[in-house]
């Protein structure tokens, strides 16, 4: 499967902003972006073209998230980390 680069450009709304992985588990990373801020989101698998997604602009605020800190990055990566309990 392929993974997301450790460094690349961004494209379209994005375009000139340099995104850089800070840190990768097995369910989320956090990438830091050039103009300052933080993308954090889940590991999510496109079984269509076997590949992990990077999310676009419609994922923020379900399975991705923009911090301005790297503290409050860490803290939604905890979050996005944890494993989900059933619901009963």
């Amino acid at each position: 499967m392929k993974t997301i680069p450790d460094t690349f450009e961004g494209k379209g709304e994005v375009k000139g902003v340099t995104f850089t992985k800070v840190k990768e588990n097995n369910n989320a990373f956090i990438y830091s972006r050039s103009d300052g801020y933080f993308e954090v989101f889940k590991k999510v698998e496109n079984i269509r073209f076997d590949c992990i997604s990077y999310p676009k602009s419609a994922s923020f605020g379900n399975w991705a998230f923009c911090c301005s800190n790297l503290k409050d990055a860490e803290k939604k990566f905890t979050e996005l980390s944890r494993p989900k309990t059933p619901q009963i």
